[in-house]
């Protein structure tokens, strides 16, 4: 069977994506509160459904180990097993593996039998002697005519119990969907005293049975003390796939035909159940389209930035209509973009949960005892950059576990607690999306950093580097600080290739670090990779975009607010601080003298890590929305530029990116000259 060409399986593996990230939120939830039975109950569903579906599609492994994970988390449900943390790091085992299991039946690749029976085995010793060495109990009913089945359990007490009368019909592709009807009669069992008649009447001649459809359904008698919202938690997990009928009057009469006499709905009495919690209807789409739907937005935008510039060229009257209809075609169109960027914006939570795994595998592998702390799951950001993500953040993660945090030991003699914790983070600011990677190691040992890159040649010996300027030297290429190479780190791979992947998303990475508290790496991204509101600036009669979620406000200062420090160092006095000014037109390279900051506009921008300057422009034109085009695929990766876009009249105009350290607050005018190309 081809994992291309059936669409049933394609669909069981994207289902087996949602259930497997559900499956790693709710064990993270439970081991923050072991006793919270719902968590458990979701987990035992998650792997359920795995499970089933696995079934259907003969993947004998996946099927193998999904059952023995859930046999154990029955026993939990059960109350036979505790939430300890041995029993929460095999859980976790069990998750990665089974991970692992839908993703090698997902490539048709072959499972390692080996890894499969090693971890079942830890999943059984953690079962109590009684229940490994009994056989399990099976339903045995008769299903000839109208059958009855009474389950042996101790009788509960009539005075207290509630008996209840539940109708329960499958539907016809009940076990289809990975359901099992005896799974939840064993359910109802543990609720009380359960006496059920199996239903025969649909059942078809030999020659027309179809095993996998749904011919039985019960009458069910249950005695409990529980209340009717705890018997349809029960059926909960199968909602959609059956008819369910619960009252507390006889049962009605048989039914002949299940699939044409709908079952009339009965309230009983004096019951006030909790409503179920509205679903939001959802569809997948092939992300192809997503992305073709994405470029069509763009160059609409382009088209319609186009269509005004030349409207506006015909020099109309103010009053004409067609100006008019242009402001609301300007406006739909932003409707449309707006829209289609919620389409692929997506939260980062799959992703952050994914490296929980890679945080486990690194501790175990350097013998640390490490903490994920997980912050602003819920953010969104562009699906295309979520995608490109994981391999810097996989890299940072390892990072901060081998070089960040220290050994249990060290750690104790610090006067901290052994187990150190690594906090991944997600938020929006200022436009734009940042993810925090930080631990609350021993921080940067930059003595250390600077002797290697003294020995490596990567510095000269008279060079005078600040604090920060060490810090950097993490990010050149082949540099490292770990004596021996391991499995983890050592080969001087590793922050260069991030710095590298998160530039190539326009993005930027700084990294700040206190001796003895820890460190944290920062990354700065765009929301989107396709359309953005930028300022149109021109600087010797060449026009750029500067994004408006840089600029913190224009100005046009007095000359008794510029100070020159020296030949290449100004600075502007705003309310009460002085504010350093970049020539652009110089660090740009595209004029040689220096400007005229009296007749200059200025524009504060305020970058991510807070600090903020002042660039100087010769014009401002005006505001619109452009479309990011890429250099680094269509040219190549140019300093000072985030992208590039095509303006109205056709000329292609370059992004400034203010983050670029060309414009950070030690850029220095004539030391930066980038030898810029004029785009006309």
């Amino acid at each position: 069977m081809s994992n291309d060409t059936d669409p049933i399986l394609v669909t069981f593996f994207e289902e087996c994506e949602d259930l497997l990230a559900s499956l790693q939120e709710d064990l993270g939830l439970a081991e923050s509160d072991p006793e919270d039975s719902e968590r458990i109950n979701s987990i035992f569903r998650a792997v359920h459904s795995i499970k089933g579906g696995a079934g259907a599609f003969h993947l004998e492994m996946l099927v193998k180990f999904a059952h023995g994970f859930e046999t154990v988390l029955n026993d939990v449900r059960n109350g036979d097993v505790s939430m300890g943390p041995e029993v929460i790091s095999i859980f976790w085992q069990s998750s990665d593996l089974l991970s692992d299991l839908v993703t090698a039946a997902q490539n048709q690749e072959p499972s390692d039998e080996a890894t499969i029976d090693a971890l079942l085995d830890s999943l059984n010793a953690l079962r109590p002697k009684h229940l490994t060495e009994a056989a399990p109990e099976a339903l045995d009913f008769t299903p000839i005519g109208a059958a009855s089945l009474d389950f042996d359990l101790d009788p509960p007490d009539p005075d207290s119990d509630t008996r209840f009368y539940i109708r329960f019909k499958p539907s016809p592709g009940f076990y289809h969907n990975g359901h099992e009807s005896v799974m939840l009669l064993r359910c109802l069992e543990e609720l009380g005293e359960v006496t059920a008649t199996c239903h025969t009447d649909a059942l078809p001649a030999l020659d027309d049975f179809d095993p996998e459809a749904a011919y039985f359904w019960w009458d069910i008698e249950l005695l409990t003390d529980n209340n009717e919202a705890d018997i349809r938690d029960i059926f909960e997990f199968s909602e959609g796939h059956f008819e369910l009928d619960i009252t507390n009057s006889p049962p009605l009469p048989d039914l002949p035909e299940i699939a044409d006499i709908p079952l009339p709905e009965v309230t009983p009495p004096a019951k006030k159940t909790k409503p179920a919690a509205k679903k939001s209807a959802t569809v997948r789409v092939d992300v192809e389209r997503i992305d073709q739907l994405i470029n069509l937005v763009g160059e609409l935008v382009v088209a319609q930035a186009i269509m005004t510039q030349s409207i506006e060229e015909m020099d109309l009257a103010n009053n004409t209509g067609l100006l008019s209809h242009i402001d609301d075609l300007k406006v739909l169109s932003r409707e449309i973009q707006d829209s289609v960027m919620t389409v692929r914006a997506q939260p980062v939570k799959p992703l952050f949960q994914r490296m929980g795994r890679i945080v486990r595998e690194a501790a175990a592998a350097t013998g640390k005892q490490v903490q994920l702390e997980i912050l602003g799951e819920n953010t969104e950001i562009d699906k295309t950059v979520i995608e490109k993500l994981a391999d810097p953040l996989t890299h940072m993660l390892r990072n901060a576990v081998d070089h960040g945090l220290e050994s249990p030991e060290k750690r104790r003699a610090a006067g901290k607690e052994e187990t150190g914790t690594v906090t991944l983070s997600a938020a929006h600011r200022s436009g734009r999306v940042v993810i925090d990677v930080s631990d609350n190691g021993g921080g940067i040992n930059r003595e250390k950093v600077l002797q290697i890159a003294l020995e490596k040649g990567l510095v000269a010996p008279e060079d005078k580097l600040e604090p920060e300027d060490i810090d950097a030297i993490l990010f050149m290429p082949g540099f490292s600080t770990v004596d021996e190479v391991s499995e983890l780190s050592g080969r001087g791979v590793g922050m260069d290739v991030v710095k590298t992947a998160i530039q190539s998303l326009g993005g930027q990475i700084s990294l700040s670090s206190t001796p003895g508290q820890g460190s944290r790496f920062s990354i700065s991204l765009p929301l989107t990779l396709a359309v953005l509101d930028g300022m149109v600036v021109e600087v010797e009669q060449e026009r750029f975009i500067l994004p408006i979620t840089a600029i913190h406000e224009l100005l046009r200062p007095g000359s008794e607010k510029i100070h020159r420090v020296d030949h290449d160092f100004t600075t502007v006095f705003i309310r009460g601080e002085n504010i350093r000014v970049i020539d652009v037109g110089r660090v740009l390279g595209i004029r040689d003298t220096p400007c005229n900051f009296e007749k200059s506009i200025l524009v504060l921008v305020e970058v991510d890590d807070g600090s903020r300057c002042a660039l100087a422009f010769d014009a401002i034109q005006d505001q619109r929305q452009v479309v990011i085009k890429s250099l680094e695929t269509n040219y190549q990766g140019v300093l000072g530029m985030a992208a590039a876009t095509i303006l109205g009249d056709g000329r292609i105009a370059l992004i400034l990116d203010p983050n670029d350290p060309v414009f950070g607050a030690k850029a220095v005018d004539t030391s930066h000259n980038l030898s810029f190309a004029k785009a006309g």
